[in-house]
């Protein structure tokens, strides 16, 4: 069971795949900058993070659903996959709630010019 968790979060990144593609919301709209975006913010929470776990406010909890495989002292491997979970939800959330806000602006716009 020591996998299970890892894998509940990349079949999550799965399906955000599958979102991001059918609507083209941030990495099939510019792949580049969503690299980059991504990358940024990933490196900030993990940053986030140990500043955390040096001052004694973030731990690792014990589980049988982790793998136990640590990227750094109380920094779990799910955590680096959880964050770019966290970014890419985040990315496709703002991208597709600002074409539905164009979306309907634009409606707007073409009842006002009728």
């Amino acid at each position: 069971m020591g996998f299970v968790y890892l894998a509940l979060l990349l079949v999550t990144l799965g399906c955000m795949m599958l979102l991001d593609r059918r609507w083209r919301l941030f990495f099939w709209r510019d792949r580049m900058a969503a690299a980059l975006t991504t990358l940024i913010g990933v490196v900030f929470f993990l940053a986030w993070d140990v500043a955390g776990i040096s001052q004694g406010i973030f731990f690792r909890g014990e589980t049988s659903f982790m793998t136990g495989i640590l990227v750094g002292p109380e920094l779990p491997l799910e955590e680096v996959f959880f964050l770019t979970l966290l970014c890419y939800l985040t990315m496709n959330l703002v991208n597709g709630f600002s074409r539905l806000a164009d979306h309907h602006v634009a409606r707007a716009r073409e009842r006002a010019n009728r």
